[in-house]
């Protein structure tokens, strides 16, 4: 169940695509950007259900759709700090705090993009790398399984 087999000459195990398409509709009701709850609070209910996830389908043999899944989920929790940090100048100071550069900061927060194109920009990467959304709490669906 939710496990489909890849054609060719030695068909490997993947996720079938409405088992994606469940999983995403869970982690954008979990990450809704409007919650009014820390990004530390949504990271920790998301790592439940990853876990979870995880534990059923991680015996997959196609890790490269667990790895897109992780950036997709990545970038949805940059857009929820984007959305948290309001308005141009605390989005200004806020990023040069993570460590951006002043140019860049000001590029971006200035910026008329909406939270999900800019969740994808190299200033949100910088400033919410991936080991600091891991420090919060957030589990990969990708990480190798412990034996």
């Amino acid at each position: 169940m939710g496990f489909s087999f890849t054609s060719g000459p030695g068909p490997r195990r993947r996720i079938a695509p409405q088992a994606i398409a469940r999983f995403k509709a869970r982690v954008r009701e979990l990450t809704r950007r409007t919650g009014g709850r820390s990004l530390a609070q949504v990271a920790k209910e998301l790592s439940v259900y990853l876990v979870g996830w995880r534990g059923y389908f991680g015996f997959c043999q196609t890790p490269s759709v667990l790895r897109a899944l992780d950036e997709w989920i990545r970038r949805r929790l940059r857009a929820i700090a984007w959305k948290q940090w309001k308005r141009g100048p605390a989005r200004f100071a806020e990023l040069r705090r993570c460590g951006v550069g002043r140019d860049r900061a000001a590029q971006t927060a200035g910026s008329p993009h909406g939270p999900w194109r800019l969740a994808a920009s190299p200033a949100l990467t910088i400033a919410l790398p991936t080991h600091f959304l891991g420090s919060l709490g957030l589990t990969s669906v990708a990480a190798s399984r412990s034996a």
